[in-house]
């Protein structure tokens, strides 16, 4: 998915400011652990994931700080669903975050934590989704 975060940046760089200067290691939105499904090579990986201002960061390790470096980032504005997935991965408390480009599948600790996280990034969704503005409003007449 950092793939996807240069893409829609139009950057190639893992830099800090790649992140779009959110402030991830100040007051979050929500945190925890969850395991992921890796990006190129499948294999299922334990992080600690960050929600804020829309974006869904993840690092090796639960201590962030300023000088953390996330080892990825979703904006969640660009994503379509979040949904229970068990029946697809055959995972219990597994969930999906689809974009128009890819899944990426996640496993939370408890049916709790699940429906936890679907809820929080839903909400994100909706807020940070490209919306109607008042510029972009068509007059038919």
């Amino acid at each position: 998915m950092a793939s996807l975060w240069r893409y829609a940046m139009g950057s190639t760089q893992t830099q800090k400011e790649d992140y779009g200067g959110v402030e991830y290691w100040s007051n979050p939105e929500r945190t925890g652990w969850l395991t992921k499904q890796g990006e190129y090579i499948k294999t299922w990986r334990r992080r600690w994931f960050i929600l804020k201002q829309g974006k869904l960061f993840w690092f090796k390790e639960s201590m962030v700080n300023s000088s953390s470096i996330p080892r990825g980032v979703i904006p969640v504005g660009t994503c379509l669903t979040v949904k229970g997935a068990e029946d697809v991965l055959n995972k219990q408390f597994a969930f999906e975050l689809s974009t128009n480009k890819e899944t990426m599948y996640f496993i939370a600790d408890s049916e709790k934590e699940k429906e936890e996280w679907i809820n929080s990034i839903g909400r994100s969704i909706v807020q940070h989704s490209r919306s109607v503005t008042d510029s972009e409003v068509v007059d038919y007449q």
